[in-house]
């Protein structure tokens, strides 16, 4: 079995759950040595990943208020992180198909990844089912997809801003969400976000490791290189409050910190 087709197989895979069954196989074969990582073709340029025809995608702004009030309310919510985690299974996927030369911890790490993602995206399915939804019944947005496409060119860069900066947003938010839904009532969803909670903390400190291993391999200053590439691609913009412990504990140091709430702060 072949690392890098099999990742591609999963990636283009259009129906979620066989996307996630071909995931729990190509993470039991990668654990059990069955996997070889000779680059058998070259990296075909970044697409669109296999994905269902529903949900449909529209613009952020145009996504309904979700507000944890009624059932349909809490169904929306529980549906945009869903979304969010079945992108998180594609995106682990890419960075192993994409990014070549890499020590196997790497892909081990990623392999990991992309199966705590299915795993949580089965769970936010079982929580939808239970208030009568499934995934595909509201709209979503491609914004994390989006990223992907603009990192393809660089490991360091993907790295550095998608789980170091869209994917550490959830560590921000998902505390205040969780309270929403435990004054709604609604602990069975609290109890799926804890689970996620502590494994995304889990998934953005590889990708600091990772984004780290990087710099040191090119001879560059981890902290500043990270803000430059904040500034160059995303204008400088970051959203706090942040969860400082959840960041450190995802192996932000302190100075990067520091550096995040003056970007957060700055008009």
């Amino acid at each position: 079995m072949n690392l890098f087709q099999q990742a591609r197989r999963c990636l283009d895979c259009a129906d979620p759950t066989a996307k996630c069954e071909l995931t729990d196989q190509l993470v039991q074969a990668l654990g059990e040595g069955r996997v070889s990582r000779e680059a058998v073709e070259p990296v075909q340029a970044i697409g669109e990943p296999g994905r269902p025809a529903r949900p449909g995608l529209v613009a952020p702004r145009e996504l309904a208020r979700r507000r944890t009030g009624s059932v349909e309310g809490r169904a929306s919510l529980l549906h945009a992180i869903a979304h969010i985690e079945f992108n998180a299974i594609n995106l682990a996927w890419d960075a192993v198909y994409r990014f070549r030369d890499m020590p196997g911890e790497y892909y081990r790490d990623w392999a990991r990844v992309a199966g705590e993602e299915a795993l949580h995206f089965r769970l936010l399915c079982g929580r939808m089912q239970d208030l009568g939804y499934a995934y595909g019944d509201f709209d979503a947005h491609n914004g994390l997809w989006e990223s992907a496409c603009d990192t393809a060119h660089d490991p360091l860069v993907r790295m550095a801003l998608v789980p170091r900066v869209l994917e550490a947003r959830g560590l921000d938010v998902t505390p205040a969400i969780m309270q929403r839904l435990g004054k709604s009532g609604d602990q069975a969803s609290v109890a799926v976000l804890e689970v996620i909670l502590r494994d995304e903390i889990g998934h953005v400190e590889i990708g600091t490791r990772w984004y780290r291993y990087l710099c040191r391999q090119r001879g560059l200053d981890a902290e500043r290189t990270f803000i430059e590439l904040l500034e160059r691609y995303m204008k400088g913009r970051v959203k706090g409050p942040f969860h400082l412990e959840a960041r450190r504990q995802a192996g932000f140091n302190e100075q990067e910190l520091a550096d995040l709430e003056k970007l957060a702060n700055k008009k």
